[in-house]
């Protein structure tokens, strides 16, 4: 392993170190794809944390790391969710109804989401996408999302509540939305392939005003690495968005050919996975403050 401290200019100025970084992204690209595809959740669950570790790894400010992160997931997640709600669509598992309604909440909830985020302090962020992740994934591994709560989803004004949050959460998580829209509809009688189906749609209409929230947002900030414009690591972008792109529709293929509960399974696995993760590394710093 490589010390480091500002490792930004080592990655630069160090051949190995650049491969390594480079095969690193390529391979969270590939299973983001894939997750993306298959659960509908944009690949944000897993570039998140993947890119928050390498950041620590490049000693960039704790202040701004998770901002980043969050930031070049958005942005990661636009090309990789039109491809995977693309494949879905063509299964007929996207609810356009309900994505037509849904479309203006979800914009505002992306906004107040964006304006939140700039504000709060890294490791905040870091703690509403672990809390918010550890939950969905115990409700999943209960089998809570089998029991319907209800045989469709509530009226106005419920129903744009809850689209604005979807979209404020996700976005403060830097996710496409799915982690959150997967459960809910599947707890209001979705069956669970159109869940994830409609998620991956929902997933293009909060990366893309979330990654403009944080691009603007990160404009000035001190101590990013190179080649981040606002809260939006380029290289990051350039490395995964090619293979999640390339992996996102054989990801959507197996979601239409595995059995309903693997697939549920599967999402919560994830889920607490990144959860535990995030949890330990925020214990470790406020241990060490």
């Amino acid at each position: 392993m490589v010390a480091v401290g500002d490792v930004a200019l080592e990655i630069v100025n160090d051949p190995l170190l650049l491969l390594f970084w480079a095969l690193a992204m390529l391979a969270v690209g590939a299973f983001a794809g894939l997750i993306a595809g298959l659960l509908g959740v944009g690949g944000g669950i897993v570039v998140v944390p993947a890119l928050y570790h390498v950041l620590a790894l490049m000693d960039v400010n704790e202040a701004i790391r998770m901002h980043i992160a969050v930031g070049s997931s958005l942005a990661i997640i636009i090309p990789t969710s039109l491809i995977s709600a693309r494949s879905h669509y063509r299964r007929e598992a996207v609810d356009v109804p309900l994505l037509k309604k849904w479309v203006a909440p979800l914009l505002a909830g992306v906004v107040i989401g964006s304006v939140i985020a700039a504000y709060l302090n890294g490791n905040l962020l870091a703690a509403v996408f672990a809390v918010v992740a550890l939950l969905v994934a115990i409700r999943m591994l209960r089998g809570e999302d089998s029991v319907k709560l209800t045989e469709r989803l509530p009226g106005e004004p419920l129903r744009s509540l809850l689209a604005g949050l979807i979209g404020m959460i996700s976005t403060m998580m830097g996710i496409g939305g799915g982690t959150l829209t997967v459960p809910l509809l599947s707890a209001c009688n979705y069956q669970i392939r159109r869940a994830v189906g409609t998620a991956s749609a929902v997933g293009i209409v909060i990366a893309i005003p979330g990654a403009i929230g944080f691009l603007v947002s990160g404009l000035g900030a001190e101590g990013r690495p190179p080649l981040t414009f606002g809260y939006i690591n380029l290289v990051a972008f350039c490395l995964i968005v090619p293979t999640t792109t390339l992996l996102a529709p054989y990801g959507a293929r197996l979601a239409h050919t595995i059995k309903p509960r693997l697939l549920k399974i599967a999402f919560a696995i994830f889920l607490l996975i990144t959860s535990l993760r995030l949890f330990y590394d925020l214990f470790t710093a406020l241990q060490a403050a």
